[in-house]
């Protein structure tokens, strides 16, 4: 009896570890397609500050586009649960707005490990600025 619990109570905290990595680790991201078509067009430059911030449109569409494409790292509500960095502290304005670009654009990646794939060639500029302009909601300071 005694060897039948040591096997369970060992069993257990093997399955714990193995969901506990399988939990932090980001895996392989399939970004979900955004229809941004209802946001003004903005052109195929990249812009260093938020066209939409403060659209109620865009955000609208940021936190469907967010939900769906962001939230899996960064967490429920923009509250991060530590594999990614809380986006409610990102800074406001164009400091701000310049750092979120670079990082939706190109991802993040060091030591040959991606931390975040880049979005900007598969979602665009129109849905990386109306995610944008929903952080910009969700802050806090």
């Amino acid at each position: 009896m005694e060897f039948a619990r040591i096997a369970l109570v060992g069993s257990a905290a093997l399955m714990a570890a193995t969901m506990a990595t399988a939990l932090m680790a980001h895996g392989n991201v399939t970004p979900q397609a955004v229809d941004t078509s209802a946001l003004p067009d903005i052109g195929p430059e990249w812009l260093e500050k938020n066209p939409y911030s403060g659209n109620a449109k865009a955000i609208a569409i940021g936190q469907s586009a967010y939900g769906q494409n962001c939230a899996r790292c960064h967490g429920l509500d923009a509250e991060s649960g530590g594999i990614a960095p809380d986006l409610r502290y990102l800074e406001l304005g164009e400091s701000g707005d310049q750092w979120f670009i670079e990082r939706f654009q190109h991802g993040s990646a060091h030591d040959g490990k991606v931390y975040m794939p880049p979005f900007g060639e598969v979602l665009g500029q129109k849905a990386g600025w109306a995610i944008r302009a929903w952080l910009e909601t969700k802050h806090e300071g």
